[in-house]
């Protein structure tokens, strides 16, 4: 039984509004609902996920801090067992706002995509509208979703009002960006600056735009040695990429701005004043948007960008993680060997086990400081949400999901995403409700969930009848109904992800996990018999006894013994992703769908027989 945590008091008044005077009672009396998603967060970060998982407050690699979600698990249900559908950023979030498996959306890694494919369906935020919600989005959304029209690609609002990174960065509201950038607050540089910039604390709309020297800008900073040693910067670096300053991506380090500057903190202080300002117009560096609207309830979503690299917690959350030494996971030369390319490949390119002793501690010391950074944002985000909706007399309820992915710290030798494994696919969904009939406080489900389930779960909390046949394209279950046990638990849940690996597909039961290449190549529509014709060999399986090998070491995919459960897990997978309702899409034309033969319709029945 998961131990109860204290509650924090939440704050009723900000602002100058008091709960009696705020708002009046509205005349709709359906929940304002808040969606918050982390990024490429482990779900061994949160020290609740870590006591349901494994009865101990610590991570396997040792201590972290999570005293706001913590709080949340304690407040709400736990979906301990969810997964993602793909391992990587885009394609992940594109699951949650389509509420469709990857095979069924064609969208499958990076590519832009579009709403006039014939396919198409509505989107999370767009048919809450239709529900009659406002919709506000601030912080990465990281859905790479356009419309085309007059034969181009054209930008697409999903939400009513969306507050962007991208348009903040160049407004001195973060403490780190990269890409190119001629301008900071709309004064120019004296040239086009290319890779990662910082901000300082005291950088502001003084820049002094008349040095020749970049790095002499007050409060902007340029890659260069001396800034790398300045934020103690650790990079990742391989024989291809190989060490020194201003290369590969930052995995370790200090932000150049305090707690609550960074841009994750401009994220929940936009939030605030959007809750706190009720119709009024406001500002953020170019960005202009209005406050909530107190008459219609609220559907609003914060992305925030931690624990992504960069990886730069500000420094009082990283002094907090100084004396801790973590149990790096020691890398098996043996569990290489029995790889298949595909995967070989991953290891490859992001390996990690390389870096020195100081250099792994780092790596880990500061990505589980970021996290405790960003837990803490969480909870100010969490609070004062839920301030505002009693402030105005209306029901809430808040969906948190630690992760869009997770995230390997030397796990099977590497440091990155992509892959199939437990590490980087199992991310707990949190739901905190003012409805406790519907998510019970304390309350932890151990079925399997899963990320194409948030959209129907937030489309029923805000009154949709998800029997209505507009809702038929959805994938997933209503969480309230799992949680009440109204829904059969699910045998397996499923994965394909193709960026950087390459398409590989994945099925996992509480027994077995199994994976395999699924396409020859990424070019969409071709070979669409390949699968079915390819060698054992070609198709490059994994199979994991997880009873017996947890951490998914040894792939016993050619071994006699597991023949059997092979054979099923592989006639299973195929079935489902190439044989029931598969779609491919050319998403660089208005509407060329590729609709693969159903030879198996039905397949994804959730029931799966193993030996």
């Amino acid at each position: 039984m998961m131990r109860q945590l204290s509650l924090f008091p939440l704050v009723v008044a900000w602002a100058g509004l008091t709960a009696s005077q705020a708002y009046s009672v509205p005349v709709d009396p359906r929940p304002n609902i808040l969606y918050v998603i982390t990024d490429d967060q482990r779900y061994d970060s949160i020290r609740a996920f870590n006591h349901i998982v494994r009865s101990e407050d610590a991570s396997a690699l040792g201590p972290v801090k999570s005293p706001h979600v913590d709080r949340l698990v304690s407040r709400g249900t736990t979906f301990i067992n969810t997964y993602v559908h793909a391992t990587g950023c885009a394609p992940s979030r594109a699951s949650i706002h389509y509420g469709r498996y990857p095979h069924h959306s064609g969208v499958y890694q990076f590519e832009y995509h579009h709403n006039q494919a014939s396919h198409f369906a509505s989107t999370l935020p767009e048919a809450m509208r239709d529900l009659g919600y406002q919709t506000f989005h601030v912080g990465k959304l990281g859905v790479r979703l356009r419309t085309f029209a007059n034969g181009q690609m054209r930008s697409h609002a999903m939400y009513d009002q969306d507050v962007k990174f991208q348009a903040m960065r160049a407004d001195g509201l973060t403490d780190w960006s990269k890409g190119e950038v001629s301008e900071i607050n709309g004064q120019p540089l004296p040239t086009k600056v290319h890779g990662d910039w910082f901000y300082t604390p005291g950088s502001g709309s003084s820049f002094d735009v008349t040095s020749g020297e970049l790095n002499e800008l007050a409060g902007f900073e340029t890659h260069s040695q001396a800034i790398d040693q300045k934020y103690d910067l650790l990079r990742m670096y391989n024989s291809k990429k190989p060490k020194g300053y201003g290369r590969g991506e930052i995995i370790g380090g200090v932000s150049p701005k305090p707690a609550g500057q960074t841009r994750d903190g401009h994220y929940v202080t936009e939030l605030d004043r959007f809750l706190s300002h009720p119709n009024a117009p406001l500002t953020v560096g170019r960005q202009t948007y209005r406050g909530v609207d107190p008459s219609r309830p609220l559907f609003a979503h914060l992305g925030f960008d931690f624990p992504h690299t960069p990886v730069l917690p500000p420094k009082s959350f990283r002094d907090q993680f100084a004396g801790y030494t973590y149990r790096v996971p020691e890398v098996d030369p043996a569990e290489r060997d029995k790889l298949p390319p595909q995967l070989k490949k991953l290891v490859t390119q992001n390996a990690s086990d390389h870096y020195t002793d100081k250099e792994k501690q780092q790596m880990v010391r500061d990505y589980f400081a970021f996290c405790a950074y960003g837990d803490q944002l969480v909870g100010e985000a969490a609070d004062r949400f839920i301030a505002f909706s009693e402030a105005q007399k209306r029901p809430w309820t808040i969906v948190y999901v630690c992760g869009d992915h997770g995230w390997k710290l030397n796990e099977h030798g590497a440091i990155s995403k992509f892959t199939p494994w437990n590490i980087d696919s199992q991310n707990p969904i949190v739901i905190v409700s003012s409805d406790t009939d519907r998510f019970p406080a304390g309350k932890v489900v151990t079925d399997f969930t899963e990320f194409v389930d948030i959209m129907p779960t937030v489309l029923a909390a805000g009154g949709a009848d998800l029997r209505d046949p507009r809702f038929g394209f959805l994938d997933g279950y209503d969480l309230a109904q799992v949680a009440a046990g109204h829904r059969a638990p699910r045998d397996y849940v499923l994965g394909e992800s193709h960026h950087v690996t390459g398409p590989r597909a994945s099925i996992r039961t509480q027994a077995f996990m199994y994976s395999l290449k699924v396409r020859p190549h990424t070019r969409r529509g071709q070979d669409q018999d390949w699968t079915l014709k390819a060698t054992d060999l070609e198709l490059e399986p994994v199979l994991y006894d997880l009873a017996n090998d947890p951490d998914e070491l040894n792939n016993v995919a050619h071994e006699p013994a597991y023949a059997e459960v092979a054979r099923i897990m592989k006639t299973k997978l195929i079935d489902i992703v190439i044989g029931d309702g598969r779609v491919e899409v050319d998403w660089t034309k208005p509407d060329t769908v590729y609709r693969f033969e159903s030879f198996a319709p039905g397949a994804d029945d959730k029931k799966i027989s193993l030996p």
